[in-house]
């Protein structure tokens, strides 16, 4: 299934932007296929069924980083790998986009409030980390990604979620009602 947001449209441009910024100016890392990958998967995920997208066996969309890793047991034991390589990709986009984009969430999950909530103990930059090293081992070919792309996020992951938390900072400051002013001035 293709993206539900079209390619032409301007939220591609923004986060396409904004990701390269972050990425090379401020990390000094201008691979542009990781950018490519980071801002695609922004775009992706301004849409919630995008962000649940992998379902149970019972057709429930998984909202927990624990049940993925749990789906993605259950599919090892069965020998669907496509299916397997499909889901710890997931895994690593959720958690890449959680961690750089919502670092609170992740701080309000480790607080006492927050105990029995699944995830409570999991550490999603290493869980990302370890997906994204799953989905590179499987070197599929036929891939609209190729491998060495998913070694790159595996391995820089932490630089990753770091250049997504500019990301943040950069749509945090656009929101910013000096900016926009500042905006109307210089554009008009």
């Amino acid at each position: 299934m293709g993206s539900p947001v079209p390619h032409n449209h301007p939220l591609r441009r923004l986060f396409g932007a904004l990701t390269e910024k972050s990425f090379t100016e401020k990390l000094g890392w201008p691979d542009l296929n990781v950018t490519a990958y980071v801002s695609n998967l922004l775009v992706d995920f301004t849409h919630a069924d995008q962000l649940y997208k992998i379902r149970n066996r019972q057709g429930q969309p998984i909202d927990t980083v624990v049940e993925l890793l749990f789906e993605s047991e259950v599919l090892l034991e069965a020998h669907s790998f496509d299916r397997e390589r499909e889901v710890h990709r997931h895994i690593g986009d959720f958690t890449l986009f959680m961690a750089g984009l919502f670092p609170e969430y992740l701080r309000r999950l480790k607080s006492a409030g927050m105990i029995y909530h699944p995830d409570f103990l999991v550490d999603y930059v290493k869980t990302g980390k370890r997906s994204y090293g799953i989905v590179a081992q499987f070197g599929d070919v036929e891939s609209e990604n190729d491998p060495p792309l998913f070694r790159k996020l595996s391995d820089n992951f932490e630089l990753c979620v770091t250049g997504l938390g500019f990301v943040r900072s950069d749509l945090d400051r656009m929101q910013d009602p000096t900016f926009r002013r500042a905006k109307d001035l210089l554009l008009n």
